[in-house]
């Protein structure tokens, strides 16, 4: 597996990492424990050293099922892990219950997350979303704090516009932004990357095969059991997706002319785009992993990028990327 530099930090990690997330938490059927922690490790004897977790998943269960699959790899792989939702009556943080990132918070969620990954400093640790009750100058100090007291190594920052980035950076140097980016959601490329780019700060997208659809196992007549959040989202409703399906197309097109698969070629693009991005798919089974890990092989030539982007330019994506409640807390 090649490796890349989140930016001009020296956080070096796997082109490919994996976002843990779904492996025990979400709307879709999740997956069994020990199966999971197979397929955990499976990603690292085939070379990921970069894994994605946080603490609202679950909550907890996903930083506990990370930190034992994980445990016997201590100081060879990279987590990464979350904080910024509020607690609710001990029943843990949750999407719904709202933000909270006020500094004595994000100290007590770093030493919990400690403990539950079985490490002795979180590697990257961002704020999963940014608290508009709070300064970002004050959450970037916080998390200063834990570095110097050796608990953190490097702080991030998710969904945050650059102005955010900015500022926080001016108080503690950023090693990355994760936010979703994909062929079916470019709003990064508007100021966020830039900002990235002039900053030295690495990007890390999540839903580089925007939830599955970008595969191609996603037509109009699929349908979504009404657990699974792809039911609500706008992009996913059966008139969306009828006219996004031409972005698919265009995908396989592609995928069949080099003889890979659509998931390939998407994950393939992210990787052309820039040499500090590293998406991280969330794969359940070792088939899924060792497909999207061969993703890092493929070489698009100026004209695959050029033939994509004209394409691109013609396609308008139908649909919000989340549903209404999601939505508030994409803020800036």
């Amino acid at each position: 597996m090649q490796t890349r530099k989140l930016g001009r930090s020296n956080l070096e990690v796997s082109a490919i990492g994996l976002g843990c997330m779904r492996m025990s938490f979400g709307d879709r059927p999740i997956g069994d424990r020990q199966e999971m922690i197979g397929v955990i490790r499976a990603a690292v004897e085939r070379g990921v050293t970069f894994f994605d977790t946080a603490e609202v998943y679950g909550p907890f269960t996903n930083e506990e099922l990370v930190g034992e699959a994980l445990e016997p790899y201590n100081g060879e792989v990279v987590i990464a892990t979350k904080f910024g939702f509020k607690h609710d009556g001990g029943k843990g943080p949750s999407p719904t219950t709202g933000l909270d990132s006020r500094p004595e918070q994000i100290k007590r969620v770093a030493d919990a997350s400690l403990k539950r990954l079985r490490v002795d400093a979180i590697d990257l640790f961002y704020q999963h979303r940014v608290d508009p009750e709070v300064p970002i100058e004050d959450v970037a100090g916080a998390v200063k704090d834990l570095i110097e007291r050796g608990k953190v190594r490097h702080f991030g920052l998710s969904e945050a516009g650059a102005e955010t980035i900015r500022r926080a950076h001016a108080v503690q140097p950023v090693t990355a932004i994760q936010s979703e980016y994909s062929l079916w959601w470019l709003e990064p490329e508007n100021e966020v990357l830039p900002a990235c780019e002039e900053l030295g700060i690495g990007f890390v997208p999540f839903s580089p095969l925007g939830k599955g659809f970008l595969t191609g196992a996603i037509d109009e007549s699929t349908t979504f059991d009404s657990s699974d959040i792809r039911s609500r989202i706008p992009r996913f409703s059966p008139e969306a997706r009828k006219v996004n399906l031409s972005l698919v197309e265009m995908i396989r097109r592609i995928a069949d002319r080099k003889g890979v698969t659509p998931a390939q070629i998407a994950l393939a693009w992210l990787l052309a785009r820039k040499p500090w991005i590293v998406p991280i798919p969330g794969s359940r089974t070792i088939e899924r992993l060792e497909e999207n890990l061969k993703a890092a092989e493929i070489e698009l030539s100026s004209d695959d990028l050029n033939e994509i982007d004209g394409s691109l330019s013609k396609i308008t994506i139908q649909g919000d990327r989340y549903p209404e409640i999601f939505k508030q807390m994409t803020g800036r």
